[in-house]
C-alpha cells in the first residue's frame, strides 16, 4: 500500500510552505534520506528527503505553489502501484511525517472541510479588501488560489485606454491661445485640478516582481512589529580605538579572525545583566517575562535579505567561542542552511550595520524582544582631548526600545554602560 508524505512543520509555527524544486518526477523511483523536494519557508529553504524508498506516485503541488502544514506533499508506493485520485483512496493509505511530535493540523486533515484559501492568500485579499466567499475558487475542491485573487485584483484596478503620444511643437501665446490650439476651449478662471493619482503613463522597463517567501516573512514581521510596539530609538557614539586593538590583538594571538559581532555580544551583557528588562518578553497578557538565559540575535545580510541567527547561551561562552558561533551562523544565512534551532529563540538582537557601511539608524525590535542595538561604521574624526583636536576612530550606535516595557531614563542608563564597556573592553572581558 502506499504511503502519504505530508507536508512537515520545520520551522516555529510555521503554517505554510512554498515548493521550490522536485528532485524526482512522477514515476521515478525515491530513495530513503535523499532529497525529494526543496520548499521554502519564511525564514530558509529546506531538503526534505523521501520517508521511504520506492516510486513516486504523486506530488501534492508543483513549484511555486504554497502548501499547508499537514497538507499532502508526495505519495510514494511500489513498482507498478498507481495512485487514483487521492482524497478518499487516501483514506485507507499510511502516513508517515517528518516529526512524529508535529500532527497534521486540523483542517488540512483528510475528510474534513477544506478551508476556502491558504493564509497566503487570505491576507492577500484582506489586503485589497476581498471577499473570499464571493470568488468561485479554481483550486482543487474549491479553494481559492492566489492567482484567483490576483484576477479579482486586476479587475478592480481602474482602466484607461492608452492613446499614442503626440510630439507637439512648442506652445507660445496667453492662456487661452494655447487652450484654443490644444482644443480644451478658453482657460477657466481658479485652480488647476491635478491628474488623479496612478494615472500617470506607464515607466518603460517597469516590470512586478513577486517577493520570495523569505522576503514576504520579513516584510509581515517587520509590519508587525512597528504597528504592536511603541518604538523609542536613542543614539550615541563611541570611541573604537581600544575595542579594535583588543580585536586585533585577539586575531593574532589565535590566528583567525574575530568578528565584531562576538566583542559586541560580551560587551552587552553585563548591561543585560544590570537591566534584565532589555532580555525580556512581553506576553500579550501584559505580562513581563524575564529570561534567565542571554540568547543573543545578530543580524545577518543575505542575497535573500536580513536573516538573524541566535547565539544560544552567549552567556556562557567564552570570547573565541562566541567568535567561532558567529562565523558559523554568517557561512549557514549565506548557504541557506541555518537550523531551526540557530533561528528561533533570540532574547535580545544585535545589529552590525557597519559592516555594510551603515552609520545611524532607526533599527526595528524584533517580535517577542524588547530591544535591539545597532552599531555603525567606525570612521576617522576629529575629537577635541586635553584640548588639542585629534583623531579618533567613531563608531555611531542606535538602541531601540519597547517604551511599554522601558521608559527613557532606564534606556539612557542601559545605553550609558555598553558605552562605557565599549570603550575599555577589560571592563567586560575581565
Amino acid at each position: 500500500m502506499a504511503t502519504v508524505f505530508r507536508l512537515p512543520d520545520i520551522g516555529e509555527g510555521l503554517t505554510e510552505a512554498e515548493i521550490v524544486e522536485w528532485h524526482a518526477e512522477v514515476g521515478d523511483e525515491v530513495v530513503a534520506d535523499r532529497p525529494l523536494v526543496t520548499v521554502e519557508t519564511d525564514k530558509t529553504q529546506a531538503d526534505l528527503p523521501a520517508p521511504i524508498t520506492g516510486v513516486l506516485l504523486h506530488r501534492g503541488a508543483e513549484a511555486g505553489s504554497v502548501l499547508e502544514v499537514g497538507a499532502v506533499l508526495a505519495v510514494i508506493g511500489k513498482p507498478g502501484e498507481t495512485w487514483e485520485d487521492g482524497e478518499s483512496w487516501g483514506l485507507e493509505a499510511p502516513t508517515v511525517a517528518v516529526t512524529a511530535s508535529t500532527p497534521p493540523p486540523e483542517p488540512a486533515a483528510i475528510g474534513t472541510a477544506r478551508p476556502r484559501a491558504l493564509p497566503l492568500v487570505r491576507r492577500l485579499a484582506g489586503e485589497h479588501g476581498i471577499d473570499l466567499d464571493r470568488i468561485a475558487g479554481t483550486g482543487p475542491g474549491g479553494r481559492v488560489t492566489r492567482a484567483d485573487v490576483e484576477l479579482v485584483i486586476g479587475l478592480q484596478a481602474p482602466r484607461r485606454e492608452s492613446a499614442p503620444r503626440v510630439e507637439r511643437p512648442p506652445l507660445v501665446g496667453t492662456l487661452d491661445e494655447v487652450a484654443e490650439h490644444l482644443g480644451s476651449g478658453p482657460s477657466v478662471t481658479g485652480p488647476m485640478t491635478p491628474a488623479p493619482f496612478g494615472e500617470a503613463e506607464p515607466v518603460e522597463g517597469e516590470r512586478t516582481v513577486r517577493l520570495t517567501a523569505t522576503r514576504r516573512a520579513i516584510a509581515e514581521h517587520m509590519s508587525r512589529s512597528w504597528r504592536e510596539i511603541p518604538h523609542v530609538t536613542s543614539f550615541a557614539s563611541f570611541d573604537a580605538e581600544r575595542l579594535l586593538e583588543v580585536r586585533r590583538a585577539l586575531e593574532a594571538r589565535h590566528g583567525r579572525p574575530v568578528a565584531l559581532d562576538a566583542l559586541m555580544v560580551r560587551a552587552v551583557l553585563p548591561a543585560l545583566r544590570a537591566f534584565p528588562e532589555f532580555n525580556a518578553s512581553l506576553t500579550d497578557d501584559g505580562d513581563l517575562v524575564v529570561h534567565g538565559d542571554h540568547h543573543i540575535g545578530v543580524a545577518i545580510d543575505t542575497e535573500d535579505g536580513l536573516l538573524v541567527g541566535v547565539l544560544h547561551d552567549a552567556g556562557r561562552q567564552s570570547i573565541m567561542d562566541l567568535a567561532g558561533m558567529v562565523e558559523r551562523l554568517v557561512q549557514a544565512s549565506q548557504s541557506r542552511s541555518l537550523s531551526r534551532q540557530e533561528m528561533s529563540g533570540a532574547t535580545f538582537t544585535l545589529s552590525n550595520i557597519g559592516a555594510v557601511g551603515g552609520g545611524m539608524g532607526t533599527p526595528i525590535i524584533p517580535l517577542g524582544t524588547t530591544a535591539i542595538l545597532s552599531i555603525g561604521r567606525a570612521v576617522a574624526t576629529p575629537v577635541v582631548r586635553d584640548g588639542a583636536i585629534v583623531s579618533a576612530m567613531i563608531a555611531p550606535l542606535s538602541l531601540s526600545y519597547d517604551h511599554r516595557v522601558i521608559d527613557g531614563a532606564m534606556g539612557r542608563r542601559f545605553f550609558a554602560m555598553v558605552v562605557e564597556n565599549l570603550e575599555e573592553p577589560a571592563l567586560f572581558l575581565a
